[in-house]
């Protein structure tokens, strides 16, 4: 048998192996993703405030010389080059969820497609991390860096919900019937949620932790752009009690009610991190804290807008 011949075959032994249902697998690569992604939010928010952004002074390799980083570049190196990781294991991790979906791809394009956006954003945020690094940390590159990384949180937690039929059109999941209210109400709490995050990348522009000694800031008033990006975040807090309220005035129960709660609990921490880091001198250890909330953050406000949106109106 010639070496052209067998090819195929492999190819569709290959195929035939390859699930033809959403089975644990498939769900466990969702919760991968979710987890990878906002772990990169966590070790790019210590590769900055740890001044290791220029840890590895050239991309894409880590050196002129050196594709990894060197003992003499110390625990800046490690850190810079561990984040760079990072995406390969990410990148893995959307690769394997595509090849488990080949045989849905058709069925179940929801998944497919969200799958195949995660992991065509991978090499632009390599790029634009690339970027970064050669323009010697520029604030708005970095913002621009660290948004696409929330944008990818959001699509990962989409991903968790449609792997596990919570919501969507393949939702197998009962909903219990909402307010009309419920669906604007919570789009509008995961707006908010999103232009808090966008300005606090103007915030953190301006502010002391750069990355790097050396490195620019956006000459912005740290101070006034700290208020202004309040306002949103006082707007979720609002939001959400307003949500909190319907579901105990309904007696609201299930996956929608415990999303609230959720969403509420993570707003009043970011909170509380948020006002102890501006009267504490903004201390490195809370503002990795309060990137971390950020991403919990967007993530349970996608959740709970999701579920509002694929509910029954009451």
């Amino acid at each position: 048998m010639s070496t052209a011949s067998r090819t195929p075959r492999t190819a569709t032994r290959t195929i035939s192996w390859l699930p033809v249902t959403v089975d644990k697998t498939v769900r466990r690569l969702a919760v991968l993703s979710l987890i990878g992604q906002t772990m990169l939010i966590v070790t790019g928010g210590a590769v900055r405030l740890t001044a290791s952004g220029l840890g590895c002074p050239t991309w894409p390799r880590c050196t002129e010389a050196s594709l990894v980083n060197t003992p003499e570049m110390g625990i800046h190196g490690i850190i810079e080059f561990g984040n760079r990781l990072l995406t390969f294991a990410l990148a893995a991790i959307a690769l394997a969820m595509l090849v488990y979906l080949w045989n849905l791809r058709k069925e179940r394009r929801d998944l497919f497609l969200l799958a195949l956006g995660l992991l065509a954003s991978i090499p632009a945020q390599a790029v634009i991390g690339g970027i970064t690094v050669l323009t010697q940390l520029n604030p708005w590159v970095v913002g621009l860096h660290f948004l696409v990384s929330m944008a990818l949180v959001v699509v990962a937690t989409l991903l968790v919900n449609r792997a596990y039929g919570r919501t969507g059109k393949f939702r197998t999941l009962d909903l219990v019937a909402l307010p009309g209210i419920a669906r604007p109400l919570m789009t509008a709490v995961a707006v908010f949620a999103a232009v808090a995050v966008c300005l606090g990348v103007v915030v953190t522009g301006a502010g002391p932790h750069a990355g790097d000694a050396d490195a620019p800031r956006n000459n912005l008033d740290w101070d006034l752009f700290s208020h202004i990006h309040a306002v949103p975040a006082y707007l979720v807090t609002a939001g959400t009690l307003v949500a909190l309220y319907l579901v105990v005035r309904g007696r609201i129960t299930g996956p929608f009610r415990t999303a609230v709660v959720l969403l509420l609990g993570i707003t009043v921490l970011q909170a509380v991190i948020g006002f102890t880091q501006y009267y504490n001198g903004i201390p490195a250890l809370l503002v990795g804290a309060h990137m971390l909330a950020a991403a919990l953050l967007m993530s349970t406000a996608t959740n709970a807008a999701d579920l509002a949106r694929s509910s029954p109106v009451a």
